[in-house]
Parts: structure tokens; C-alpha cells; sequence
């Protein structure tokens, strides 16, 4: 099928109509159109088909109409530019969704936090939404688990003292405000959720179920619905991603949600300010003439393909004016680049080594496993192993003793099952003297040289001694990267350090710490892990730092938008 382009058909006249932020009754008058009564009634598909229809006749041909908006099985090429397309269709995605679709929290009216400065503030301009606020004096002095303060206000707005262990309600209300809807796609590879549905379900999340939850739905009332007892506050991976896919269902946001789409491209589009009437280039900067100077950064071309029901891709062109990359970091796994590590009995994920178990591949096997690593996906493959009477053999380079070990930051009463995990990796570490290779030895400050084809490995020791070691199996589960290959050098520019790879912890993505905004490309947005932020109750905050960026620049270009909301979910 051959990829349809905007600007091929539709360019010139769609150019100098600026459609990504002119509303449709606007678009009307401006083409001389008799206005109409664009109600409910009339999908966004409709009007955009509408005015392709309009452009089809006047030309005396016939033009091909390429639906964005209206719920159609495939994702199809608009010539109309769109004011955000988010790529990631996990939690950061749908939270910024919910409010683009013009959910707005308001300060409740019974409501006091505990937090005596902040409720001052808050009350200052209690008569306005939260998103119309100055986000950065209401999060000045706060402090929380996030290094990205409109995060950390979010989250005490949503779940006050969270982190003393209180489990008081959230100070919000959400309000369906529908002329504050913003057109937007969302775009996934799989179903609403993201990463979630691809998490070992065996497991127990790290966060309470009630930290899961995204606005507007509280994840127990969603729990008793389905008429399933909540036992505990912490829940499984497969609960979390029925309860995402269900929001986006009950809360009226599927229009702006496309599956099975992958993304191979994005790029801005660059216009030689020479060039009168002619058609934008994509041109990346790279390529610029040194003369820089006469090229105006246009909007953003996204490309990409759909798979669908047989199997096949249907590729795809979008343009936006902004673009917010939602992707999280679960995309490639890291790898240790020793030799040897490709071999198919070494596993990067928890989901393969956890099926490698559950399908009885590594019982009765004489030979441990090996499990590199020292935070939480390590540990769920201990539990995995240890709990299947597989024996375990736990590689990890720092000291047991190292205050960033992530069981330092857990309280045991709550996650016994990783402070057993803890305490094995303390008292059960290896020693000539001791029984080796019981059930679980752990081998601190030693990593892994190499592995070789009759499945042995080679450790190696802060001493330099080396142990030659024979396995059934070895899982490297030692964190993993974001997939940004669609971006320019795979988007390290955007890094604080452009010379290495985003990372969650050590590299991620630099943003304006208020609107989510990359500081080294403009109308480029990250959201969540990107940004340093792993648990969903702080990841909400970026939903709302994108928000509050693009309603304010709405404001300042006097632009509004008439498109219908988000539906008829509940807030």
C-alpha cells in the first residue's frame, strides 16, 4: 500500500490555512464556506472529510480523504496538521490524554492538606483549575521522592503525606471542561497500558494499587466493580494493565488512541524563507546549508506503520506541532557487551526468563541459573527461580553494604519478599570455605567476562580472580533503554549528557522542569522514566506540565478550540 503524504495532494492550500490551531467554525468562514452547527453529532473524521471534500471539488478532482480523529480500524494520513501526537500509549500517555481531552482538577471544596503553606497558596485561586495555575510557586519548598518538582506537587495534590505512610484522600475534583479539549493522537504499540501488559504476572507490583491509579477512577472502586477482592494494598502487573485499558474505555478517550502502530521516523520539517509557495522539505539539521539562518522550523512529521489483522503494515504520515514522547525505558534491555551473550540460554528480560521457568524448561536441571543484577527485575527472577527450587547463583557488582541499593529505600513490612532477597544477598555470598551452589549463593562485587557456548561463564572479582562456572541458564537483567531510534542519534542530543544514551537514572531526557518542554528542541516533550520518572504517581505530574504549557500558549495566540471533548467519561 503506498504511503499517502499531506503535502503531496493538499500542502499549499492547508498551509496557508494553518489548520493545527484554527477551529472548525473559523476554517468555515475563512473558506467562504456557509457555516454550519458542528454539535456532537458530527465526528472529527466528518469535518476533516468535510473540508477535504470541499478542497476535492473546487479543484475539479477528486482527492482522497484521510480520517485521523474519527474511530476507524486504521490510522490513516490527514492533511491536517495536529496540535500534539504522543508516542506511548502507557500511563504518562493516557494522563495526558484525560486532560487534553479537557479534564480539569479544581481544588475541592471541603478539602484542607496537610501541608499548611500549600493549602494557603492553593487557596489563593481556588476559583481556578490547577492547570491555570503558576505551577512553579505552587511547588516551591515542596520535597518528594521525584527530582521534578511540578511531579512532586502533583502527587502530594493527589495522595498527601503518601510518604509518611498516610493514607488521606486526594484534595482534587476533576471537571469535564469541553472547550478545553486539545485534538490529539495517541500512539502505541499495543493495547492502553504500555509496558504493563507485557510484566511478569507472578509478581507483585512495587507500588500500592491506589499510587497505580490514574485521575478520575480510584483503582479499588475499578477492583470491587469487576467483583475481585483487593487483598493487600499492592496488586499484580495484569490487574494494573486492565485497569489502564479500562480507563481509557469508561473515561471516553479511545477516538484518540491508535494500536499496533510503530514509529520509524520522527523529523522536523525545515522551509527555505526564500521559497514563496513551495512545499516544505524535510531537512534534518545535519544537512542545513551553513547558512542556517534562512530555514524556519516547521512542524513535525511522524512516520511510522500499522500493523492490522492479516498481519500486514499499513505505513503512515502525520504532522503535529507538538510532539511528546511518552515511551518509557522497557524498550531495549541493557546489555553487559561481553562476549558470549547472545547465545540463547542467556535471557535480557524478566517476561523470557520468567516463561523459561513457568514452562518447566529449567526444572530438574542440576546446573544453577545465573542472575545478574541488584535491583528489583533481579530480584523477581531470584524469587522466580529460588521459589521454584531452582538453584541460584546472584552476580552483582556493588557492595551489599551500598546505601543506593534500592531494598535500602523499601520498608519491610511491605515488601518482605525483596528483603528476603536482600538478606540471602547479605549472609549467603560465596566463600571457598562454604558449601557453594546450594540453593542460592550471591557473588558481590564480581561481574561477568564472558559466556561460552557449553554454557559455562566467567566471574571475575574485585581482587581480579577468576571462576569458571557451569549453568543451565543466565538472566542479565541489568536495567534497560528507551527505543528512541525514530529521533536523530537516537536522541541522545536531548540528554543532559548528549554524548551517551538516554537512561532513566543516569542520562535522562533534559526538560524545562515546569512545562516537560526538551531544552534542546522545541515543542518536544518527555514525559515519565524518560525524565527520571519510574513510578506512576509521580509521572502524572508531567501530564500536567504539558498541559499547563499548551493551554497557556493557547491563550497567548488567542486561539480556541471548538473540537468536541473527551466524551462522556466520569470525573
Amino acid at each position: 500500500m503506498p504511503v499517502w503524504c499531506c503535502r503531496c495532494s493538499l500542502a499549499g492550500h492547508f498551509r496557508v490555512l494553518k489548520l493545527g490551531f484554527i477551529g472548525r467554525i473559523e476554517v468555515a468562514r475563512e473558506l467562504g464556506c456557509k457555516e454550519r452547527n458542528y454539535g456532537d453529532t458530527e465526528t472529527e473524521g466528518e469535518i476533516y472529510n468535510s473540508l477535504v471534500q470541499y478542497f476535492g471539488d473546487n479543484l475539479g478532482r477528486k482527492v482522497k480523504a484521510m480520517p485521523l480523529i474519527e474511530e476507524t480500524s486504521l490510522l490513516e494520513d490527514s492533511a491536517v496538521t495536529l496540535p500534539v501526537v504522543i508516542i506511548g500509549n502507557g500511563p504518562s500517555g493516557i494522563c495526558l490524554s484525560y486532560m487534553l481531552s479537557g479534564y480539569r482538577p479544581y481544588l475541592s471544596s471541603e478539602a484542607v492538606h496537610p501541608n499548611t503553606i500549600l493549602h494557603s497558596k492553593l487557596q489563593e485561586a481556588r476559583h481556578l483549575s490547577i492547570v491555570d495555575q503558576d505551577l512553579e510557586y505552587l511547588s516551591e519548598g515542596l520535597e518528594g521522592r521525584s527530582s521534578n518538582p511540578v511531579a512532586v506537587l502533583f502527587d502530594t495534590l493527589l495522595h498527601p503525606d503518601a510518604d509518611f505512610g498516610y493514607d488521606y484522600p486526594s484534595v482534587l475534583h476533576w471537571k469535564l471542561e469541553q472547550h478545553h479539549y486539545i485534538p490529539h493522537l495517541v500512539l502505541g504499540k499495543g493495547p492502553p497500558g504500555g509496558a504493563w501488559h507485557n510484566m511478569e504476572g507472578s509478581m507483585l507490583t512495587i507500588s500500592f494499587g491506589s499510587w497505580m491509579e490514574l485521575p478520575g477512577l480510584k483503582f479499588k472502586d475499578w477492583v470491587t466493580s469487576k467483583r475481585r477482592n483487593l487483598k493487600g494494598d499492592r496488586v499484580m502487573p495484569e490487574e494494573v494493565a486492565r485497569y489502564y485499558k479500562h480507563y481509557v474505555k469508561v473515561m471516553g478517550l479511545q477516538k484518540n488512541f491508535r494500536e499496533n502502530t510503530y514509529i520509524t521516523s520522527v523529523s522536523r520539517l525545515c522551509r527555505d524563507q526564500d521559497d514563496g509557495g513551495g512545499q516544505d522539505r524535510a531537512i534534518s539539521a545535519q544537512h542545513l546549508p551553513m547558512e542556517k539562518s534562512k530555514f524556519i522550523k516547521r512542524n513535525w512529521e511522524i512516520r511510522g506503520y500499522q500493523r492490522v489483522a492479516d498481519g500486514s503494515h499499513v505505513p503512515f504520515c502525520l504532522f503535529a506541532e507538538n510532539v511528546v514522547l511518552a515511551t518509557g525505558t522497557l524498550d531495549s534491555p541493557a546489555h553487559l557487551e561481553v562476549e558470549g551473550e547472545d547465545f540463547p540460554f542467556v535471557f535480557h528480560s524478566m517476561p523470557e526468563f520468567g516463561a523459561a521457568v513457568s514452562q518447566g524448561k529449567l526444572r530438574g536441571k542440576v546446573d544453577p541459573v545465573l542472575i545478574v543484577g541488584s535491583g528489583l527485575a533481579a530480584a523477581d527472577a531470584v524469587l522466580c527461580a529460588y521459589n521454584n527450587n531452582i538453584p541460584v547463583i546472584h552476580v552483582f557488582r556493588r557492595r551489599v553494604t551500598d546505601p543506593s541499593l534500592i531494598f535500602k529505600q523499601l520498608p519491610k513490612k511491605l515488601y518482605p519478599e525483596y528483603h528476603k532477597v536482600y538478606h540471602m544477598m547479605c549472609t549467603r555470598a560465596y566463600s571457598a570455605d562454604a558449601n557453594p551452589f546450594s540453593d542460592y549463593t550471591s557473588f558481590p562485587e564480581h561481574r561477568v567476562l564472558s559466556f561460552m557456548s557449553d554454557m559455562r561463564c566467567i566471574l571475575q572479582g574485585v581482587s581480579g580472580l577468576k571462576k569458571i562456572l557451569k549453568l543451565s541458564a543466565a538472566a542479565v537483567l541489568i536495567g534497560s533503554h528507551p527505543n528512541l531510534s525514530f529521533l536523530k542519534e537516537q536522541g541522545c542530543y536531548l540528554g543532559h549528557n548528549s554524548s551517551h544514551p538516554i537512561m532513566c537514572k543516569s542520562n535522562p531526557v533534559e526538560i524545562d522542569a515546569f512545562t516537560y518542554e526538551c531544552v534542546k528542541e522545541a515543542h518536544l516533550f518527555a514525559l515519565g522514566p524518560l525524565v527520571g520518572d519510574n513510578f506512576v504517581r509521580f509521572l502524572k505530574g508531567g501530564a500536567l506540565g504539558v498541559t499547563h504549557c499548551l493551554a497557556t500558549r493557547q491563550k497567548k495566540k488567542q486561539h480556541l478550540f471548538v473540537e468536541r471533548g473527551g466524551g462522556d467519561g466520569i470525573a
